[in-house]
């Protein structure tokens, strides 16, 4: 698909983009995302400066994101024994045969 311009609104001020067309709603979601977790943090805390905000909004979906990619890591290197096992007794199984 083609490229399309869009304008997406962080903390307040609008960013313009070339996106690929199927990628807009993962653009415009994550920028929902963003400002949620902004006005969350606005609520909760005396921050009001908006580079603070964003800073501590960045901090949270980049541990988010460390955080599922160890998890992915760890499922992968459990995945990675147990097919090791897996083969191991296929192994014993035939040689027994």
């Amino acid at each position: 698909m083609g490229e399309i311009s869009i304008k997406i609104n962080i903390a307040d001020r609008v960013y313009p983009l070339k996106i690929n067309m199927e990628e807009e709603e993962i653009v415009r979601k994550a920028a929902k995302m963003i400002n949620d977790r902004i006005k969350e943090y606005q609520d909760n805390y005396a921050v009001r400066d908006k580079q603070d905000l964003l800073s501590m909004s960045v901090l949270h979906y980049a541990t988010a994101t460390l955080r599922a990619e160890k998890k992915l890591s760890e499922g992968d290197i459990e995945a990675s024994d147990t097919v090791y096992k897996l083969d191991q007794l296929l192994g014993d199984f035939f040689q027994s045969k």
